[in-house]
């Protein structure tokens, strides 16, 4: 199933950034702001964005909903995950991801920018218990 074009065009009043394989349009929310990240087609984080940012796996922390597409995320310790839209996602700091499939990834998510997990009241960082 293809993605409506209405979740893929540009939202009025966001900040766009274009990151190759990832558009981000970000709009401030009070303390917060309210983010869509399009992971398109092919994405992998070790490929497309450990080089931009320098760190093995992604340091946020995300919170919100995948409303379309799938991911796949796995942890330092070798722990997996799989999201398929529609679903909530709570992802802790400390992971690398890939898009499966040919459609994008479209995830809608709130954060307080670095203080996401602190804020919701989530671990740091990802860990077995």
């Amino acid at each position: 199933m293809s993605a409506p074009p209405a979740l893929l065009a540009p939202i009025p009043g966001a900040v766009r950034h274009d990151l190759g394989s990832v558009v981000l349009d970000i709009v401030p929310a009070g303390e917060a702001r309210v983010k869509r990240t399009i992971y398109k087609p092919g994405f992998r984080w070790e490929a497309d964005m450990k080089p931009r940012v320098g760190t093995d796996y992604c340091m946020h922390a995300h919170l919100g909903m995948l409303v379309h597409g799938h991911v796949q995320l796995r942890f330092a310790d070798g722990c997996t995950r799989d999201y398929v839209a529609p679903c909530a996602v709570v992802i802790e700091a400390g992971h690398a991801g890939w898009v499966v499939g040919d459609e994008p990834a479209v995830l809608i998510e709130v954060d307080f920018m670095g203080e996401t997990a602190r804020r919701f009241g989530l671990p740091e960082e990802h860990r077995h218990e």
